[in-house]
């Protein structure tokens, strides 16, 4: 039997132990995902790290699973080189996952701060500038949150074209269209939601209300006095080339 030291409280442990076995024993909090009771540790996450003293008689952080104990070690669970490591260890098990919300879940608990999950956007900015160079709503602007820049919505200002989903590169932006009604997403922010309107041939939703009406306010003024409908594209296509073809056959 040896004696260990953490955080200032004696442990009794067995020769052959490591020393993640003692802290679990006695339900010291650490973390880990690659370790299991019924396998050889690997040190793959490199979570479990503490601070020992090492042989050059400086502080320095170790990984507990594969540390075997001995008579008089003394160890740290927390501090500056603990939280270094630790957040090394987060954010290297990031790059190869970042997706995962167990890792971030798990940062969290420990206090290291992983940085903000990812969102799937490149902030390459097309969605900006088409819908403010182009569409000319510009409903959407980068802000700076916590250091960091994201694309978000300019709220009221949306018209629920949906061009900013077409341009986004990486479908970071996503529109969903339900019940006749279209909703505009960027991560877990709605851009906008919109009624639609259906088409007056087929009846099939097609555009925004909202979209329709700043078209028609903002196309050149023209002198026609002509009934104007509301057709989806598709309807309108067949329309106008019933149209074509019937002043074809009149002119033969």
């Amino acid at each position: 039997m040896v004696t260990i030291t953490v955080d200032g409280q004696a442990y009794d442990a067995e020769e052959g132990q490591t020393v993640l076995q003692v802290l679990r024993a006695h339900r010291v909090a650490l973390p880990t995902l690659c370790y299991h009771p019924a396998l050889k540790p690997s040190g793959s996450c490199r979570l479990c790290a503490v601070e020992v003293v090492g042989k050059s008689g400086r502080p320095v952080a170790m990984l507990s699973c594969i540390m075997p104990v001995k008579d008089g070690l003394e160890i740290k669970t927390t501090g500056e080189i603990v939280h270094a490591a630790r957040t090394k260890a987060f954010r290297r098990l990031l790059q190869m996952a970042p997706q995962s919300q167990r890792i971030r879940d798990l940062a969290e608990q420990y206090n290291v701060d992983v940085g903000p999950p990812p969102d799937g956007c490149v902030r390459c900015r097309l969605c900006i500038r088409v819908c403010k160079e182009i569409i000319g709503a510009g409903a959407l602007r980068m802000e700076k949150r916590e250091g960091n820049d994201f694309v978000v919505p300019v709220e009221g200002a949306c018209i629920g074209c949906g061009t900013c989903a077409n341009i986004c590169p990486t479908g970071a932006i996503t529109v969903s269209d339900s019940e006749g009604v279209r909703t505009i997403s960027i991560r877990d922010e709605i851009i906008g939601i919109h009624a639609m309107e259906r088409c007056q041939a087929c009846g099939r939703p097609f555009a925004t209300r909202k979209f329709l009406e700043y078209a028609e306010a903002h196309v050149q003024p023209h002198p026609d006095v002509k009934e104007h409908h509301r057709y989806c594209p598709t309807c309108a296509k067949l329309l106008a080339d019933r149209v074509k073809l019937g002043l074809r056959q009149r002119q033969r």
